[in-house]
């Protein structure tokens, strides 16, 4: 669900309330998606260039960052505290190391065009 939210470039979050299990479930996942996006990527990022990134929402990314202990709130803000090390024992630590990989460019599905303009109203 989280390629499809890229391919029509919105951000996704699971149906709400989550159950213990589908909270426990998601988490797992965004979790390693975000380990591996900070292993891998070069340079700063922000919470919203993670989500951007990831198509995961923003308080989905800062709720999991927080049960890592890898964001810390200043100033009015959260900021990313984050080390390659940190991540790499996160990643060693929760079992992570084994990328899932989704190859998107095997999605055939397209987003659905909601422009109004393509039909003439009677």
């Amino acid at each position: 669900s989280y390629e499809l939210s890229k391919l029509e470039g919105k951000v996704g979050t699971p149906e709400r309330p989550l159950s213990d299990l589908g909270l426990v479930s998601y988490r797992s996942y965004w979790t390693r998606v975000l380990m591996g996006l900070l292993r891998d990527y070069k340079g700063s990022l922000s919470i919203k260039d993670l989500s951007s990134m990831t198509a995961i929402r923003v308080e989905d990314i800062v709720q999991t960052l927080q049960t890592l202990n890898l964001v810390k709130y200043y100033k009015g803000q959260h900021i990313l505290n984050v080390t390659p090390k940190m991540v790499e024992e996160h990643l060693k630590n929760f079992k992570l190391s084994r990328d899932v990989n989704i190859d998107s460019s095997r999605i055939t599905w397209r987003p659905h065009n909601n422009n109004s303009n393509s039909k003439k109203k009677s």
